[in-house]
């Protein structure tokens, strides 16, 4: 017989792991690991259903199938579980979680004036041939970046972009991360990626690439040796030859 009580539990639990899901795990490295789980505990419900209608061989072999699985699932996706648990051992992952979902919309103003002072050192960097490498980092993904380098805490300006970034300053190599509307970090150190690149990507592409696949941060770079402006995101980086498609996808970002 139909519960109501029970009904609405699992649509209430259904709600959580749909938020969670999108809000920890879709576009990050960890989103292949979720699928394998959900496809292991697939495994192990139709072995408890072929045990429950008597089909006990077919029940036992799915059985160990599925513990043999389990155990392999363990080594294969060893990374991605690490970079998971640390994640969500992060006190910050609270916070930032209640925030997106207690966020009315943010200080509109504010937005829209440091990213006018984002792309005015984006676009001078690029005239210019300076590189640079600036994260807009979603606050789900805390953790995800090893070393941060050096806590700025400061208010977007495009001056302090371009300081941080003249190639004869200590933190010019790495890279800027911000989080909301200011910048965070200088200096930051962030994961290469691991796949098989063009041979046209150095570093700093593929430290943008590496952070996109592992995160739901957007990367922007300037490349030092053509001047040319990319967004990394998703494990995907893209040219962006129009500085007006720039302003619209980061105004997207910076809320």
């Amino acid at each position: 017989m139909f519960n109501w009580i029970n009904g609405i539990q699992a649509l209430v639990i259904a709600a959580i792991v749909f938020f969670f899901y999108r809000a920890f795990i879709k576009n990050t490295a960890s989103e292949k690991l979720v699928h394998g789980l959900f496809g292991l505990g697939a495994l192990w419900l139709l072995s408890y259903f072929m045990g429950w209608v008597r089909l006990n061989l077919l029940a036992d072999f799915l059985h160990w199938t599925a513990l043999f699985l389990s155990v392999g699932l363990i080594v294969i996706f060893q990374p991605e579980l690490r970079k998971f648990l640390a994640l969500m051992g992060n006190v910050r992952v609270l916070h930032g979680m209640l925030g997106a979902a207690f966020r009315s919309g943010g200080n509109k103003e504010q937005s829209e004036k440091s990213l006018d002072e984002i792309i005015g050192a984006v676009e001078y960097m690029s005239a210019k041939k300076t590189g640079g490498l600036i994260v807009f980092q979603d606050r789900l993904d805390d953790g995800v970046i090893e070393k941060k380098g050096i806590k700025i805490d400061a208010r977007i300006s495009a001056e302090l972009l371009l300081t941080i970034f003249f190639n004869k300053t200590p933190l010019h190599d790495g890279a800027v991360i911000i989080e909301g509307n200011r910048i965070a970090y200088a200096g930051a150190i962030l994961p290469l990626s691991q796949n098989n690149l063009n041979w046209k990507y150095g570093t700093r592409h593929r430290a943008a690439i590496g952070l996109s696949e592992a995160s739901k941060s957007v990367v922007l770079v300037v490349s030092e040796e053509t001047g040319d402006i990319s967004i990394a995101e998703a494990g995907e980086i893209k040219k962006i030859d129009d500085m007006k498609k720039l302003k619209a996808k980061l105004a997207k970002i910076i809320r």
